[in-house]
């Protein structure tokens, strides 16, 4: 049996839901019951629950999570970000990528059929409503083929509509993490005029979720998502996934009752596994990039086992060197680098965000202006300041220049710095050195900033003055 992989891999130079001239071959699979199946509903009630409570959460008045990219506003768990942060953005980034890496590297694409939102819409919400309506997929294959007659229109418009209106759900809660559950509340109850960017992102992204649930459905997991195309590079050997046993199951065959079954394996060639399969592949052909690990073959081959009292787990979540071996090897060389690689990471990320100040300022030169000489012998820039207040309660500020006793900075026109809750605040500062102090004709200074007599944050910006300074 050590041998049984060595078989003709032709399957794998084409998909099972394109044919021989290209065609689109329509995916019927069978409705799924069992364990695993329960499982993954829960799994998915709670996210979807997730997903659509998100936009109302607040966290001390901020939103759960807001990705406003519009606005350059971005909100993780109550913390609001601003681009300033982006460097803390971007390595948690390439911190999700390398846990991404590093579970599916232990664990497979279990992402892919438990968490993924394009799978549990697709199969908890889209399918189960499809089920409904049109039948399991014996009835979905008669329908597709009748004419159309008024149970057919009756039936697709019914199940179009649904459809629809889910699709309009998403793409609101969708827009609700975007640009904020409040601006999404004054769309809807307002003219499509008084806000027509906003209602055409609506229409946009409903249509889109309609297209992809009504008609792309499994071919965005196919031929689109790049994750699945990752597992050749990501997956090893010893990666957990959703596996057929070939050394218990080989040779397959039907059996007949009372039968003795000795010179056969434990598969009797159903073919359930490829019925129930929402990609239509045979997962008894090895692991493929169209395979979601969504456990539906697990469950119906686990019933026919019953069935025929054979042990379960025939097909099971379990790697290659499990099934060749009998054993199991998780903490791999390569597993234990990128946990290395990962906690190194997350230490990084840990100590970026609690060393993060609520304020930030960047000070610039006005453009344009040069040095200004003043009477009492002092040299004069126009600085101007943006300051940023990523706290939920205002501030008053103050600044200094540092390393220069002698210096001066006046803020133009206003007396105070004040900032109001997640807010910005720019002014001009003139900044005045004695001529004697500068050393260079472009040198470069130190602005503090301080609250309540504290030091808070620091800019950089450069002090232009004469050239001919000795």
């Amino acid at each position: 049996m050590e041998n049984f992989y060595e078989y003709d891999e032709q399957f794998r130079d084409s998909i099972g839901t394109v044919d021989k001239e290209g065609k689109r071959l329509w995916v019927y699979p069978k409705k799924p019951k069992g364990k695993f199946y329960t499982q993954r509903g829960i799994v998915a009630t709670i996210l979807l629950g997730l997903l659509f409570s998100g936009p109302f959460i607040k966290i001390g008045g901020q939103p759960l999570l807001l990705f406003n990219i519009f606005e350059r506003k971005f909100v993780l768990f109550g913390i609001p970000f601003w681009p300033q942060d982006f460097y803390l953005f971007g390595l948690a980034m390439i911190t999700f990528f390398v846990f991404i890496i590093l579970f599916t590297v232990v664990f497979g694409r279990v992402w892919c059929g438990w968490a993924c939102p394009q799978t549990i819409f697709m199969e908890m919400v889209f399918r189960k409503i499809e089920y409904w309506i049109d039948g399991d997929a014996r009835q979905q294959r008669k329908l597709a083929e009748a004419p159309w007659n008024g149970i057919k229109i009756w039936k697709r418009t019914l199940k179009y509509g649904i459809f629809l209106a889910i699709s309009i759900i998403i793409s609101h809660t969708m827009m609700a993490y975007l640009i904020g559950i409040d601006q999404v509340k004054e769309i809807v109850s307002s003219s499509p005029f008084d806000h027509w960017s906003g209602f055409l992102g609506m229409v946009f992204f409903t249509g889109v979720f309609f297209w992809v649930f009504a008609y792309f459905r499994e071919q965005a997991c196919i031929a689109v998502c790049p994750y699945g195309r990752l597992q050749g590079v990501l997956m090893n050997k010893d990666s957990m996934a959703v596996t057929y046993d070939f050394n218990r199951g080989e040779p397959r065959g039907k059996i007949k009752k009372g039968e003795v079954q000795a010179d056969k394996g434990d598969c009797i060639d159903c073919k359930l596994c490829v019925h129930v399969c929402p990609t239509g592949i045979d997962i008894r052909n090895g692991s493929q990039l169209e395979c979601v690990n969504c456990t539906a073959c697990m469950d119906v081959c686990d019933e026919v086992m019953t069935k025929i009292d054979k042990p379960k787990g025939l097909i099971r979540i379990a790697s290659y060197t499990n099934i060749v071996e009998g054993t199991k090897r998780i903490f791999t060389p390569r597993v234990i680098g990128y946990t290395i690689v990962l906690a190194a990471l997350m230490v990084g990320l840990t100590t970026l965000l609690t060393r993060r100040s609520e304020i930030d300022a960047t000070a610039l030169r006005v453009p344009g202006q040069l040095y200004q000489k003043l009477p009492d012998n002092k040299i004069q820039n126009l600085i101007n300041i943006l300051f940023i207040n990523k706290s939920f309660e205002p501030v008053e500020l103050e600044v200094k220049i540092r390393d220069f006793p002698d210096a001066e900075i006046l803020q133009v026109g206003k007396p105070q710095i004040k900032l109001q809750p997640n807010s910005t605040f720019e002014t001009v500062f003139y900044v005045r050195v004695p001529l004697n102090k500068l050393h260079t004709s472009k040198m470069p200074i130190r602005i503090d900033v301080y609250k309540d007599g504290k030091l808070v944050t620091s800019t950089k910006t450069n002090f232009i003055g004469p050239l001919n300074i000795k």
